[in-house]
């Protein structure tokens, strides 16, 4: 697939689900305030950061999509990192932020403030949003398979904490509705522990985008892979100080190998470039490789 063909795939399935989002919030804020239900209303916004994070890949995959320049010899491919890392702290911050609401609605509640019973047009709509976001997680989540990206799978997952977040919104209206004023608290609980699952998500998506900016390695199952695709080139043994690390979707590998030290010039550049090649043949063309080459003393 190329870079251009990538890009166009990305920029598709994001268009896609930012139409949704936006129909979604709209639909939302207005089921929450005509059916008197806060937790609808928090949905909403949950649904409205989901519209901010499409505008934030859009933004990131134009430039992460660039070719290597005078600045980025690498490319720009840690863009699209930093994208899902913007991704994940907005997660966060909505997790934390439906925390903070239901907590005041619980303490309310202790203190006898009885919320009014929430009408049917927002159980309508938790049960829509749970189905539409369901689906356009699998739509999302097929795409980022198909492309290859961290960014789409962030926002894929976007979409899944949103149906899990309106889950807990259709337990928390459905218990208000049906089981009496001495239930009314379970949107709020409910809400509390739908935003654990958020804030999970969002720690689960932070923490590799932030090894990658660290230049932390590749996992060692894949540095051992590297080196026997190495080994398997003839004439090249001993490969050593091997380093590795991730740039956007992209691997970086740098080695030292050794050949036959009576090797001619044009034999040694034609072995390198066979590694080279075998290393993007596995790992993809965007692989950036460096070789140094020592003779077997």
């Amino acid at each position: 697939m190329t870079n251009n063909s990538r890009e166009r795939g990305i920029y598709r399935v994001t268009i896609v689900g930012s139409i949704v989002n936006i129909v979604l919030v709209i639909f939302k804020f207005l089921a929450g305030i005509l059916g008197h239900s806060a937790a609808m209303i928090a949905d909403a916004v949950h649904s409205l950061s989901d519209f901010v994070t499409d505008i934030v890949v859009l933004l990131f995959i134009r430039i992460s999509g660039k070719p290597a320049d005078e600045d980025h010899g690498y490319g720009h491919g840690k863009y699209e990192t930093l994208a899902t890392v913007v991704i994940s702290l907005i997660l966060f911050g909505v997790g934390v932020g439906i925390i903070v609401n239901a907590v005041e609605q619980i303490v309310a509640f202790m203190n006898g403030v009885v919320p009014q019973s929430p009408s049917t047009i927002a159980l309508i709509a938790a049960a829509l949003s749970i189905v539409i976001k369901e689906l356009l997680y699998r739509y999302t989540v097929r795409a980022a398979e198909h492309l290859n990206s961290q960014t789409v799978v962030a926002n894929a997952w976007h979409h899944r904490s949103d149906a899990l977040s309106s889950v807990g919104v259709l337990i928390g209206i459905g218990g208000a509705m049906f089981l009496g004023e001495q239930w009314r608290v379970l949107d709020p609980l409910a809400a509390l522990v739908v935003s654990g699952f958020i804030i999970k998500v969002s720690i689960d998506l932070f923490k590799p985008c932030i090894e990658e900016l660290l230049e932390r390695s590749l996992p060692e199952d894949v540095e051992r892979q590297i080196e026997s695709i190495i080994l398997s080139v003839d004439g090249v043994t001993s490969p050593h100080h091997l380093r590795t690390r991730r740039i956007g979707n992209n691997y970086a590998i740098e080695v030292h190998i050794r050949m036959d030290g009576n090797l001619t010039l044009n034999e040694a550049h034609r072995i390198t470039t066979t590694v080279e090649r075998q290393l993007k043949a596995q790992f993809g063309a965007g692989t950036h490789v460096g070789i140094h080459t020592e003779p077997i003393k």
